[in-house]
């Protein structure tokens, strides 16, 4: 946790690694677990956010990037999710998405149809909006 602090990176661990026990006893899986599990399937997935990414489509859908120490996850938050959970999806360094699992053209994405903050012990950041 100190490298993360002084630095902002730590070469030994991942934001998500120092509360990982909590997630797991809430069912809340890891970012690669989310590519094992079949498609449409709902699921609880917590990282860190990396991007959004904004104005969204003509549709009104934003997208985040959600990464946790396994990897990074797309998610597909639509006008209404979005509108419904703004503060938290603007804000939050880190959140708990339950949600869908899409599969298409060889992607996997997570439907959001709930987003929380995730209070982790190190502070992060995101590239927003660009």
């Amino acid at each position: 946790m100190a490298d993360v602090w002084a630095s902002g990176v730590s070469a030994d661990a991942y934001p998500t690694a120092f509360v990982r026990d909590r997630l797991d006893a809430n069912g809340v899986l890891r970012v690669a677990d989310v590519f094992t599990h079949e498609a449409e399937r709902r699921v609880a997935v917590a990282g860190v956010v990396t991007h959004r990414q904004r104005p969204g489509t003509a549709k009104g859908v934003t997208f985040l990037s959600l990464e946790d120490e396994t990897g990074v996850l797309n998610v597909i938050c639509s006008q209404g999710v979005w509108r419904r959970f703004q503060a938290v999806a603007r804000r939050s360094p880190a959140l708990v998405v339950r949600g869908r699992i899409e599969r298409a053209d060889g992607a996997t994405n997570l439907v959001a149809e709930h987003l929380a903050p995730l209070s982790l012990k190190v502070s992060t950041t995101s590239r927003d909006f660009r």
